[in-house]
């Protein structure tokens, strides 16, 4: 099935087609269209003019339309589900997860507020703050949440008073696409613009004049070509980045119970998510134990086709992530010893089990790199501040997390952890009223609640001599 951009409200093609492919079968299954600059220049046109019409909104206009966005999502839900699955790989259940998540978060951006602040107010002066939209935001989304990470760049984006133009990943582009069909029917013309390339058009994005911020999430790599082709137009970034994200399990846990905590943060999304647990560090004491648990819990999983029910791990999204992942699984066989998974399923399909990895230390490519596939490591440590400063030992810092009977002593360790977000017994427990930033090379900004809204503005100082 072919599908169309959206430029300017109308539903368009480009100058050649591309294939997309379903990474369970490795066979094509959609086709999008390839956009041109002159249509990047096109969409920034039609942004900037929607975009002057759209600051002079109310916020109960703007709530209206996010609103109306979330409902009209809703209406496709099953549509947008299927879809989901076919080019990310992600089972059904989760898909469904993911749409339903987006409409959670669209209907929470669009309840927050940015309202001024009374600095002084006296016989002398009054002094406020106020937000002022941006313009028009470039957004640039990964492959692992295609609907959602789109959701997350439009909702704030809109509510700030901006316009978008919205690049997904080239691997899975058709909700974006079938989002965008939606949006054309919401929104005004031009406010919402959907692009889609083969990994050409960022550049030319970010250095785009008439572009006035760019949101972006992906890799660290991909982060940093970002940053520094946005400094000669002085654009305002938001970068969520990768994560080579710790656990830390001290030794009066309940094994199975915590265990079964650490595979579920480990290897959701066949653990293509960037606040995914990628490294545990597991109390000698303890640690033969854990091990033979999590080694138990991944072989339980059905590795499959994610539209077909029952199964509970799909594939890597896309063939070069595969192959990646396939070399840590090498690295990992020379590094350590595999207790459960390792295998490259054969046939058609990027599918490699969930694979648990003990003996390994830090220093090792496993441990010290961001996997982003369904692998984990297992290292041992005896000591709190040992352990402390190998999982600070990173150029990553997103998120991660500790596990303790002992709530204070485990909060404790926490705030000593150089991360954007901490779990204390419990892994990835994120919702739009809950602040997202990344320590180090994680990320640059804040995403989701009033802070991530606040991001989508400038801020103005109104100062008044009065008498």
């Amino acid at each position: 099935m072919d599908y169309r951009m959206l430029i300017n409200g109308q539903l368009v093609s480009g100058d050649h087609m591309l294939d997309v492919i379903n990474p369970a079968t490795e066979e094509v299954f959609a086709r999008v269209p390839h956009a041109t600059e002159a249509q990047l220049d096109e969409a920034v046109t039609a942004a900037t003019a929607a975009q002057k019409a759209w600051a002079g909104t109310s916020m109960a206009e703007r709530r209206a339309k996010i609103g109306e966005l979330a409902a009209a999502i809703g209406a496709k839900a099953a549509d947008l589900a299927r879809t989901i699955t076919m080019e990310q790989g992600k089972p059904l259940p989760e898909a469904t997860g993911e749409v339903e998540w987006s409409q959670g978060y669209l209907l929470h951006t669009a309840q927050l507020d940015l309202p001024d602040r009374v600095i002084q107010d006296d016989a002398q002066f009054r002094i406020e703050t106020r937000h002022k939209p941006l313009g028009v935001v470039g957004a640039i989304v990964a492959w692992n949440f295609p609907l959602l990470l789109a959701c997350w760049k439009i909702g704030p984006a809109l509510m700030a008073g901006n316009a978008i133009i919205l690049k997904p990943a080239p691997t899975t582009p058709v909700t974006a696409l079938m989002l965008g069909e939606i949006c054309a029917r919401v929104f005004p013309a031009g406010l919402v613009n959907i692009l889609t390339d083969n990994n050409d058009l960022g550049p030319k994005m970010t250095a785009h004049p008439g572009i006035a911020k760019i949101g972006f999430t992906g890799s660290s790599a991909t982060g940093k070509r970002i940053m520094a082709s946005a400094a000669d137009t002085m654009k305002r970034v938001t970068l969520e980045m990768g994560g080579n994200d710790p656990t830390i399990v001290l030794p009066d846990v309940d094994v199975r119970a915590t265990a079964e905590k650490v595979y579920g943060g480990a290897f959701f999304n066949a653990g293509q998510v960037c606040l995914a647990i990628k490294r545990a560090y597991v109390h000698d004491a303890i640690y033969d134990e854990f091990c033979d648990a999590l080694a138990d819990i991944a072989s339980q999983a059905v590795v499959d086709d994610g539209m077909k029910q029952g199964t509970t791990v799909g594939p890597i999204q896309n063939k070069a992530q595969f192959e990646k992942v396939k070399g840590y699984l090498e690295d990992a066989r020379t590094s350590g010893r595999i207790i459960a998974g390792g295998e490259v399923k054969g046939g058609k399909g990027y599918f490699i089990s969930p694979t648990i990895v003990r003996d390994v230390t830090d220093g090792h490519k496993i441990v010290d790199e961001e996997q982003f596939g369904p692998i984990l490591p297992v290292i041992r440590f005896d000591d709190v501040n040992d352990v402390i400063a190998r999982a600070n030992a990173s150029d990553y810092g997103l998120g991660g997390s500790v596990h303790s009977a002992d709530v204070d002593k485990a909060t404790e360790i926490a705030g000593r952890i150089d991360s954007g977000t901490i779990w204390v017994n419990q892994q990835l427990n994120i919702g739009p009223h809950i602040p997202m930033a990344g320590f180090k090379g994680s990320g640059l900004g804040v995403e989701q609640s009033v802070e991530g809204l606040a991001e989508y503005t400038q801020m103005q100082v109104i100062n008044v001599a009065r008498g």
